[in-house]
């Protein structure tokens, strides 16, 4: 019965492992940049790629523009939004 219990300790550790790990892939990658559309707001894009690494905000009068990138160790993905719409899409690798 001990090595039974050794056997499903051993399975269901690497079945967590596994699920870890998957959960652990970064949002920052080439399918979601492709999933990002002209006119998605900034809260619509956080859905897909998390947080921005950074952003800058400035408005003149009734118009606001926002620089937004999300940077990974290889990839970076810049975004321009003019009223919190998206614009302009870049994606850029370091290697």
């Amino acid at each position: 019965m001990n090595i039974r219990k050794s056997v499903w300790l051993k399975f269901f550790t690497t079945l967590y492992l596994a699920a870890f790990l998957l959960g652990c892939q970064s949002k920052i990658n080439e399918q979601n940049y492709q999933k990002i559309q002209n006119g998605m707001t900034l809260e619509e894009v956080k859905a897909i790629l998390g947080e921005p690494t950074s952003s800058n905000t400035a408005g003149i009068g009734p118009l606001s523009g926002t620089t937004a990138e999300w940077k990974e160790t290889e990839l970076t993905i810049s975004l321009k939004l003019l009223n919190n719409q998206v614009k302009l899409k870049t994606i850029s690798s370091a290697k």
